[in-house]
């Protein structure tokens, strides 16, 4: 029984302080958010502008919260952190350069087999 009753005490402070580190970043990405919101603001509008994104819709936080998916490995990624390639007037998203080469190679040996 007291075997049981260590293997519950001490699940009950891995809970604790799970919980505190939860609640410990919560407050410190608000305090962090909170103190520089017109810096960030204009660089997330900035760059929000070049992708054919409303600049009001960056101060909300919508842009950055929009996903696209990378149809070279499928995963998804937030749209401003994605690598952009505009394609016969199409904008395609990537997770990462070596996944928007592999797709531009794809589309060549495509084109050039008719």
């Amino acid at each position: 029984m007291n075997f049981l009753a260590r293997i519950v005490k001490f699940l009950f402070w891995v809970l604790i302080v799970s919980w505190s580190v939860a609640l410990l970043r919560r407050v410190l990405a608000w305090m962090l958010h909170g103190a520089m919101p017109a810096q960030a603001g204009q660089d997330a509008a900035s760059s929000a502008a070049g992708a054919g994104v409303a600049p009001g819709d960056t101060q909300s936080g919508v842009a950055a919260r929009r996903l696209v998916r990378d149809p070279v490995c499928g995963m998804h990624v937030a749209e401003v952190l994605a690598v952009p390639l505009r394609e016969s007037g199409e904008l395609v998203h990537f997770c990462s350069t070596g996944c928007r080469d592999k797709y531009v190679s794809g589309t060549q040996k495509m084109a050039a087999n008719g």
